[in-house]
């Protein structure tokens, strides 16, 4: 973010004026508070009020993954200066002589373990990466151009679901194939709708018997 932008916010913002600035869900800020990366309290009517410094704080905190930062405040439009697309054959023939890729965005070391093991086991011809979190989950989804991506909701730096949405909404993306992984059951998933929509869920506790299927269908898919 700009710092003239930053220096439009008030000493005292509100999650939506934070939103706004760093290109973000209103969710994503109130989790973001939640998790104690943005400092905030509550005021008697129960709103949020979150400090620019802390905002200020957070920026500089992730400005060691400039790419991906860039990355999610980009809109899905055509920049100035951007590398010209390869022709539609050259990109075929490449897809063609590459390993498939799969990108998990998971920050829990367990299930990140649990996720290689599978992919180990069902499918020895893939190569897997890992990200710990959503920005630099964005960054290497950009370099890398996966063929799949499993995307955790409850990430730390940006969630999931915010995460997803642009994803979906970038030309860049098309191609890859999305699947959500999470411990939230259905109920509590409600409140990302927006950005799950006609996207294959995992269920934690059943991503043993889930993944293997829905991974494999999805790499079927993108051949």
């Amino acid at each position: 973010m700009e710092t003239n932008l930053l220096n439009t916010l008030p000493e005292e913002c509100s999650t939506r004026d934070v939103a706004q600035a760093l290109g973000l869900a209103v969710r994503s800020v109130q989790l973001m508070v939640d998790r104690g990366e943005l400092q905030a309290w509550k005021t008697p009517g129960g709103h949020r009020r979150i400090t620019r410094a802390s905002v200020q704080q957070w920026l500089e905190s992730h400005q060691s993954h400039p790419t991906a930062a860039a990355a999610v405040t980009a809109q899905p439009t055509a920049t100035a200066g951007a590398p010209k697309p390869s022709s539609p054959g050259k990109d075929a023939n490449a897809l063609a002589l590459r390993r498939p890729r799969v990108l998990l965005i998971e920050d829990s070391a367990h299930f990140q373990n649990l996720v290689r093991l599978l992919v180990a086991h069902n499918f020895p011809h893939v190569d897997l990466h890992v990200a710990e979190d959503g920005f630099v989950g964005l960054a290497m989804a950009g370099e890398l151009q996966p063929d799949v991506l499993l995307v955790d909701i409850l990430l730390p730096g940006i969630d999931g679901a915010t995460l997803i949405a642009r994803l979906r909404s970038h030309p860049q993306f098309q191609r890859s194939r999305l699947i959500v992984v999470t411990s939230l059951d259905e109920a509590q998933r409600g409140v990302y709708a927006f950005a799950l929509t006609g996207l294959p869920v995992v269920h934690k506790p059943q991503m043993v018997q889930e993944l293997p299927r829905l991974l494999k269908a999805c790499l079927e898919g993108s051949g």
